[in-house]
């Protein structure tokens, strides 16, 4: 029977060598990363609460309609 080259690759590898493999690619990816700076990170702060609370506010509002509804119906 014919094997991939992935399967065959898995088996000849041991735990410990894909856990070392797993590690160096989680570090190598770490590295790639760009952090937004402090003056970026206060801006999307800011956006997050905002669209947080006009959700809230939202809600609270149909909310509201909602039950004021029902007790207009019962």
């Amino acid at each position: 029977m014919a094997e991939t080259a992935k399967g065959t690759e898995q088996q000849k590898t041991g735990i410990f060598a894909r856990i070392a493999l797993f590690l160096r690619q989680v570090i190598a990816e770490l590295k790639k990363v760009v952090y937004p700076s402090r003056e970026e990170l206060w801006t999307y702060f800011l956006v997050v609460i905002i669209f947080v609370v006009s959700i809230m506010a939202f809600i609270a509002l149909v909310d509201f309609g909602f039950s004021a509804l029902v007790k207009l119906i019962f």
